[in-house]
């Protein structure tokens, strides 16, 4: 095992609860937005919906286990790669389509139901994929990982949440049209410090191992976004619903991948650096393709 293998980042049980409440406050924010038609919109237009999902749950973990073998990270590099991966859509992946001209709608549904998916196929993902490869496979072993009980974990995470947040809609719809945007924004914000704080706790380690992880993270992200676009162009997408997907499989949900890291694998260093520097890039490259998008206008 290499260095970073054996590195536990700064994290304890108090912020542990704070990080397991943030997100379940974002998860919360995001679903105020989500009504029942939004599941039921996959029935009017199911093709682009299972495209994106087959890009997210599908085509993203095995490309990234194919890049796994050629960059060769170091174990926990690996699997926090593979563990990003079989994360559902990130919320910001629809303020970032409606900037790219995308098909705003279709980026809604499938962030709704890639969240719901992700209770069952997050767990297996990382079972599977980090299983197939013999040096992630013995941090699995090590860690006796349960999908079971990552199972139900993320059901709890992003399950209850969005429940919650959906029947506040619902019962309370006056009050959320007002309160929805300061909720959501108020939330990524206060995800955004926390990892900026955990990064500052750890900066020693993130200094020592930054390099390679920077290098890793562009490319998964690259391929992200590209696994996404080219999909949907090979299935004979039009150009709008090309960019959401793009975006979608491109814009992970790393904090659900920072809890799970806490909560299953001790704060492994080289999963919760790739993790953490996933949140932060992804927000800087999607905005940077969404703004080069948004001088294109689609045919």
């Amino acid at each position: 095992m290499e260095g970073i293998d054996l590195v536990r980042l700064n994290f304890n049980p108090g912020s542990l609860w704070g990080l397991n409440a943030i997100i379940g406050l974002v998860m919360f924010g995001v679903a105020l937005d989500l009504k029942i038609a939004d599941f039921k919109a996959v029935l009017g237009m199911p093709k682009p919906v299972l495209i994106g999902l087959t890009g997210q749950f599908i085509l993203l973990p095995a490309f990234t286990f194919m890049l796994v073998m050629v960059i060769h990270p170091a174990p926990s590099i690996a699997l926090g790669m593979m563990l990003v991966a079989a994360c559902p859509g990130g919320n910001i992946s629809n303020f970032l389509t409606h900037h790219a001209k995308g098909n705003t709608a279709l980026s809604i549904t499938m962030t709704a139901i890639s969240t719901a998916v992700a209770i069952v196929m997050t767990p297996f993902n990382l079972s599977l994929w980090g299983g197939l490869n013999a040096e992630t496979s013995h941090i699995l072993k090590v860690v006796a990982l349960d999908p079971m009980d990552m199972l139900v974990a993320v059901a709890l995470l992003l399950g209850l949440p969005m429940v919650v947040g959906m029947w506040a809609g619902h019962r309370f719809p006056n009050f959320v049209e007002r309160a929805h945007k300061p909720v959501k924004r108020f939330s990524i914000a206060v995800f955004g410090f926390f990892v900026i704080g955990a990064l500052a706790a750890n900066w020693r380690y993130f200094l020592d191992y930054v390099g390679f992880v920077v290098i890793a993270v562009f490319l998964h992200n690259a391929l992200a976004l590209l696994t996404g676009y080219f999909a949907a162009k090979f299935a004979g997408l039009p150009e709008r619903d090309r960019r959401a997907v793009s975006i979608e499989v491109g814009i992970q949900n790393s904090a659900l991948g920072l809890i799970l890291i806490f909560n299953f694998f001790d704060g492994l260093g080289g999963m919760a650096i790739v993790t953490a520097w996933w949140g932060i890039w992804h927000i800087i490259s999607g905005l940077t393709v969404s703004t080069l998008w948004s001088r294109r206008p689609p045919p």
